[in-house]
């Protein structure tokens, strides 16, 4: 899991990505592709 300032980079990576928040954080996940996972905040 990274920590980003942006999180646009790590989501146009993959198609697979999804933007979820959680808890006042901003997190990328992705199911196919678990090293993708950012965390923002």
């Amino acid at each position: 899991m990274r920590v980003r300032n942006s999180l646009k980079s790590a989501k146009i990576r993959d198609k697979n990505c999804r933007v979820v928040r959680r808890r006042g954080r901003v997190y990328v996940i992705n199911k196919k592709n678990p090293r993708m996972k950012v965390r923002q905040g």
